[in-house]
């Protein structure tokens, strides 16, 4: 899944529930399950996400959505080959927005 936000320093969990397709109460409740999403929060309580917030977002997604890992299966092999998974993670990522480019200047033909 290709995660399309703006660069922006700070996002509202609806923008992160909208761009990733799911609820906000499962945002929140991935947020308490796994320890490397720790969005800020404002004086009035609402969470605010960071550019790194999504990209530990948008790993635990693709562990537990894509790849079918079950939360703790997804926790242990976060922290047994965090530099690995991101590694691959990362590469899966970038080649998925340059597919979405390539299929968006093919439609603009």
């Amino acid at each position: 899944m290709y995660i399309n936000l703006p660069e922006k320093r700070y996002y509202a969990i609806g923008e992160v529930a909208e761009a990733f397709g799911v609820n906000t109460s499962l945002i929140r409740f991935w947020e308490k399950e796994f320890d490397a999403l720790k969005p800020k929060k404002n004086a009035k309580g609402n969470r605010l996400f960071t550019p790194q917030d999504i990209r530990n977002l948008e790993l635990i997604f693709h562990l537990v959505k894509e790849r079918g890992f079950t939360l703790e299966g997804a926790k242990i092999h976060l922290k047994e080959e965090k530099k690995k998974t991101l590694t691959n993670f990362e590469i899966i990522r970038k080649l998925q927005s340059i597919k979405a480019e390539l299929t968006n200047i093919k439609n603009q033909l």
